[in-house]
């Protein structure tokens, strides 16, 4: 099969037409992901699901999120294309990639080896030279290359941590899920001020648990 071929096209259509109807409304974010091909970031067993919406298994025992939940994180992150954005947890790299559609310059860490490595296979594949991805702790971020005008998290902690908070610009925004359990948690908008942040609750989700350390793979 090819990208030309009819049921591809097909699937691809009522893709984003679920992202539509499940609130993914801005037209810049609605293009970048038409732009990535979800297939590309989905291997093995569950590749004929790629253009489903739902979160599927990667390496590493972590999942590539549902392109709806992608879709509303990255439309609450309001990117435009001066920003410079930071991305905690890689994954299998399909979020970086649409954030590099939208942003000036997106640096993306994960903890796992593996995962650092296969995405940075496909972006280079796609010739995705604005995205720099790295093997480190995210739970501290990118102290060296901060400030950051936003910051994604796509994994869960009890509270905003607050290596990540200090590494906002004023104005900027962070967008992550919060809660003490896989089973109970909330997608957070954080906006830095001048005197503070504010927080806005947006929808329920459930991430794997954002975790300190390196993986062992």
């Amino acid at each position: 099969m090819t990208a030309l071929d009819p049921e591809i096209a097909e699937r691809k259509m009522q893709f984003l037409f679920a992202l539509r109807s499940k609130g993914v409304t801005d037209k810049t974010v609605l293009e970048a992901m038409e732009k990535v091909d979800r297939a590309l970031f989905v291997k093995g067993y569950f590749s004929d699901r790629a253009y489903e919406d739902m979160p599927l298994p990667i390496a590493c025992g972590q999942t590539i999120s549902q392109p709806s939940v992608v879709g509303r994180m990255t439309q609450a992150l309001a990117v435009s294309p001066r920003d410079t954005v930071l991305e905690i947890g890689t994954g299998s790299g399909y979020q970086a990639a649409i954030l590099s559609h939208l942003a000036r310059r997106v640096y993306t860490v994960d903890r796992h080896q593996r995962l650092v490595a296969e995405a940075n296979d496909i972006f280079r594949d796609l010739d995705m030279v604005n995205i720099t991805c790295r093997t480190v702790d995210g739970s501290y971020g990118l102290p060296g290359q901060a400030p950051f005008d936003r910051i994604i998290v796509t994994a869960a902690a009890e509270d905003p941590p607050g290596p990540l908070l200090a590494q906002l610009k004023i104005g900027g925004i962070m967008v992550l899920p919060v809660g003490q359990s896989d089973a109970v948690q909330s997608l957070i908008r954080v906006t830095r001020t001048e005197t503070g942040f504010e927080y806005d609750e947006l929808m329920p989700v459930r991430f794997v648990p954002l975790l300190e350390g390196l993986g062992r793979d």
